[in-house]
């Protein structure tokens, strides 16, 4: 059972110390998975408040040339590379600037241990586990962005949270608005938690339509810009299953008060309904920057680069049933999440190895549920998902599911 989730006193903040009002000194950043989508946008948020924050180091994936780039410009001191093949352009680009580099992936971990003030965990997919979870136990503030790394080892790395005191900041745009809206309230006092979807470029489509989509078509989401394996989890909708079991860890809420509907809009990002029949939303234009500004700055509010949506100028905003039969690997998400222990580190796994597939067009976009619900099943008659209560356990159910999946694909 999951404890429940409140945000804490600013003043009791663990991990926090550098959101004093009227510091003088910068907080002191450091941001895992800054050649991506979520590390770009926190370079804008960082250069539209000169000052306010010095980031001590960064760490990226494979490209080198592009993490030499970014420690240049936020004027890191260090950058970790996980992959050692990029190692010659990550030296090669940073070559006399005195920014100390190492590659491999316990240079992402020693990233992450640098001396901060808070840790941006935004390295994609299972690879951010270990960095993030190191950094949760030195009681580092994290601001979440690699929802993987609770939905593979949800139990594991609460719990470790609460004994380092380590602040978890959510800063993915639905779980960061649910943050925001529920306001310190207590969790039990919820009904029922919603987060919403786009519906991504195939709300519209029929089910065979969809499963023959292309590559191009999958990766063309018509609300946000985001790094390819995201954009098509979003197309599928396994995005909103991953969110919905990142929610039940991080909020305490049990998997029967959870919800997803699709918003077209992307402006509600989430709704709680509580006891009393109130109904409180947390909105925002549909750009990272708003959730990233509200982490970086937490509890103080700074100048993102993004106005509020205008409510008149849209006219209208619409709701609408999320169709499991369109989407099945939303089902497969929730079918998981229901189920529990190692179901949901197994799909989130078999999904990796599905998504990797379709982006190398290995397989078609119909089949990326398929490879998933096969894994599981192999799994589940394996007796394979146990509930692993250390991140140990959590990776190794991740690669025996990985395994699985390579093979149904061979």
């Amino acid at each position: 059972m999951t404890q429940s989730f409140a945000p804490p006193r600013p003043e009791r903040s663990a991990g926090i110390a550098a959101t004093r009002i009227g510091a003088v000194e910068p907080k002191r950043l450091v941001i895992l998975g800054a050649t991506g989508s979520i590390g770009r946008s926190c370079a804008q948020v960082v250069a539209g408040s000169p000052g306010r924050f010095a980031v001590v180091a960064v760490a990226g994936g494979r490209d080198g040339a592009a993490l030499a780039r970014s420690a240049l410009e936020f004027g890191a001191s260090f950058a970790a590379l996980a992959d050692p093949a990029g190692y010659s352009e990550l030296k090669a680009g940073v070559a006399g600037s005195g920014v100390e580099i190492a590659a491999g992936p316990e240079a992402v971990v020693e990233a992450a241990l640098r001396e901060a003030d808070l840790v941006v965990s935004a390295i994609v997919g299972a690879a951010g586990l270990a960095p993030t979870y190191a950094a949760i136990c030195a009681g580092r503030a994290v601001a979440l962005a690699n929802k993987e790394t609770l939905v593979c080892a949800g139990e594991a790395v609460m719990a470790a949270a609460r004994r380092a005191g380590a602040l978890l900041l959510p800063m993915d745009s639905e779980h960061n608005a649910i943050f925001q809206a529920m306001g310190g309230r207590d969790p039990a006092t919820i009904v029922k938690m919603t987060i919403t979807a786009s519906g991504g470029p195939f709300r519209e489509w029929s089910a065979a339509r969809i499963a023959a989509a292309t590559r191009a078509e999958a990766l063309a989401h018509p609300n946000w810009a985001m790094g390819p394996k995201v954009t098509i989890d979003s197309a599928s909708l396994m995005n909103k299953g991953l969110e919905l079991i990142e929610a039940h860890h991080l909020f305490g809420v049990p998997a029967q008060r959870l919800a997803v509907v699709v918003h077209p809009q992307s402006i509600v990002h989430g709704l709680i309904g509580f006891a009393d029949g109130s109904l409180i939303a947390g909105m925002a234009s549909p750009d990272m920057r708003t959730p990233i500004a509200h982490c970086l700055a937490y509890p103080e509010r700074i100048v993102s680069g993004v106005a509020a949506p205008d409510l008149a100028a849209l006219g209208a905003l619409t709701f609408e049933q999320a169709d499991l039969a369109r989407f099945p690997a939303l089902g497969l998400a929730i079918e998981a999440l229901r189920e529990g222990g190692g179901a949901p580190t197994a799909l989130n796994a078999a999904n990796e190895v599905a998504v990797a597939a379709f982006l190398d067009a290995r397989i078609g976009f119909g089949e990326l549920s398929r490879i998933v619900e096969r894994t599981l099943e192999a799994m589940r008659a394996a007796g394979e998902t146990p509930a692993p209560t250390t991140v140990a356990q959590a990776l190794a159910i991740h690669h025996i599911a990985r395994d699985r999946a390579l093979a149904l694909l061979a």
